[in-house]
């Protein structure tokens, strides 16, 4: 891992990560992709607050890398996953900045492409 070149740049950035109080599910096409009750919830202004549930809790039978990569300043290279046939739905940051130490080893779901559940 290495520090972010984001935070040094601008070191007001705020991005907080913590544990969420609950369990979250997710779900596509009818079949459950994801459940657990040990995610993290990274809050990052102006996005919504997104999901990160641990790979343990995530059914990755149900998925398949894509060839979509992106990087952010503040948490680092991107990799994607999507729906078997369908198109990206998670995203994860496997080799976090520093910063982000805490988001290794999970995935985000987008909402707006899957069912997500909060309990």
């Amino acid at each position: 891992m290495s520090a972010s070149p984001g935070f040094a740049a601008n070191p007001g950035k705020v991005i907080t990560v913590t544990h969420h109080d609950g369990t979250v599910i997710v779900s596509a096409n009818g079949r459950q992709i994801a459940a657990s009750n040990k995610a993290l919830v990274l809050s990052e202004a102006p996005y919504p607050a997104a999901f990160y549930i641990p790979f343990d809790d995530i059914d990755f039978t149900a998925l398949e890398k894509s060839a979509t990569a992106s990087t952010c300043p503040y948490k680092g290279a991107a990799s994607y996953w999507r729906i078997k046939g369908g198109g990206d739905v998670m995203w994860a940051y496997e080799t976090p900045y520093d910063e982000m130490a805490a988001i290794s080893g999970h995935g985000a779901f987008y909402a707006n492409r899957v069912d997500v559940s909060i309990i």
